[in-house]
């Protein structure tokens, strides 16, 4: 299967189900078997997939993307060597970031239900075709991205984890603060907008927010 289907969904699954680190394999740059160049593809899903990962608290090192020909079976047995060393000495996942078990299942449903949503925004905002890896991370690193990383897809993360917290029980905006490690400022800015739009409410007399 060429690397450019390689879905984000397939790697948050693989997260989910336990496993402390997802490995991609692809053509060469410049080689690409179908000659649709589905290798930048993958280029550009794993540099925002390891900034969405960063986000909710998982090392963005766990997603690594090597290019590895048919004929290189000694490169890639070095490369899955040099990543099966790298994952022992992150650890775990989650319990590697001091995350504990609920906060990371919450975080990866979180990041899940938001995929659809960042399909449509890479497509019309975030997209670029570049030739080179290097201008891909500079891409990545750049104050651009970074504001529109903020402005399209951050904010609406926090609200996707607000929404699966108050989904199990009402929560006053200090309870949703300490849950999610976030100031009590900037949930109540989530909060209001998210009840403004209708999604929560808030109930007066037992003081905490509900989903409406």
């Amino acid at each position: 299967m060429c690397t450019g289907r390689v879905d984000l969904a397939f790697v948050l699954r693989a997260f989910t189900n336990g496993a402390d680190g997802v490995f991609i394999g692809g053509c060469w740059p410049g080689e690409c078997h179908y000659v649709t160049e589905g290798n930048y593809d993958v280029l550009f899903n794993v540099h925002l997939g390891r900034k969405l990962l960063e986000r909710i608290g998982i090392n963005p090192k766990r997603l690594r993307l090597e290019w590895i020909a048919a004929s290189e079976g000694t490169r890639y047995a070095e490369v899955m060597n040099d990543f099966g060393k790298q994952l022992k000495e992150l650890g775990p996942l989650g319990k590697g970031e001091g995350l504990e078990a609920k906060t990371l299942k919450l975080n990866l449903e979180a990041l899940t239900r938001l995929l659809p949503y960042t399909k449509l925004v890479e497509r019309e905002r975030l997209r670029v075709r570049f030739t080179t890896e290097q201008e891909y991370q500079d891409y990545f690193d750049s104050d651009e991205f970074n504001r529109l990383f903020e402005e399209l897809l951050a904010d609406k993360l926090v609200i996707s984890q607000i929404m699966l917290l108050l989904q199990k029980s009402p929560l006053s905006a200090r309870d949703i603060a300490a849950a999610l490690g976030l100031k009590p400022s900037e949930v109540s800015k989530h909060l209001n907008s998210s009840s403004r739009l209708g999604f929560i409410s808030f109930d007066t007399e037992q003081k905490c927010f509900m989903l409406a």
